[in-house]
């Protein structure tokens, strides 16, 4: 005779199996489209993998400097400034107050437009610090002594001085384009 211990774990082993049929047939109706996708997948061929690059070798360069400077090396060239008391022959005004657009080099000033004033055409340049000048002929701006000469339209003219290294001072022309 079966005691009622054996009957209650009779009981829920019998209900168990009946709920896992119950899950295992709803399990596999739920999967039953992925189950095709996997096997649609598995049948197409494999896409070959691309073969790896072919790595180039490099070209060496053998630097030859005997007697040339050394590139790594800080070179100590003299400044405009330094050389004006060494420099003979005409050159800039060393002697004369320096204008607040001096203070910056010439490619970080920027043509922003012109103004008519009086009939006369100022040139607007933007330093690097954001700040818009009024500039005319005869005004100087750059690092280079550089005296505008003509303000058009389109660009502001300015000629400069560059201690040339034979001791000497060069003039060459400058240009700021109106940038857009």
């Amino acid at each position: 005779m079966m005691t009622s211990l054996q009957k209650y774990q009779r009981i829920t082993r019998s209900a168990l199996i009946v709920i896992m049929m119950a899950l295992s047939g709803c399990v596999s109706e739920e999967f039953d489209d992925l189950k095709a996708y996997i096997v649609r997948v598995q049948a197409k061929p494999a896409t070959p993998i691309e073969p790896m690059p072919v790595l180039k070798s490099y070209e060496t360069f053998k630097y030859v400097a005997e007697g040339l400077r050394d590139p790594f090396k800080k070179v100590d060239e003299p400044t405009p400034i330094d050389v004006a008391g060494k420099v003979e022959g005409p050159g800039p005004d060393v002697e004369r107050e320096k204008e607040e657009l001096e203070s910056y080099p010439l490619d970080t000033l920027r043509m922003v437009g012109t103004l008519s004033k009086s009939g006369e055409l100022w040139g607007l340049v933007r330093a690097n610090d954001g700040v818009i000048h009024r500039v005319q002929p005869g005004q100087y701006l750059g690092q280079n002594f550089g005296k505008i000469i003509q303000v058009q339209e389109q660009q502001i003219d300015l000629g400069e001085w560059v201690a040339a290294a034979n001791g000497k001072w060069r003039e060459r022309e400058a240009s700021l384009a109106l940038v857009e």
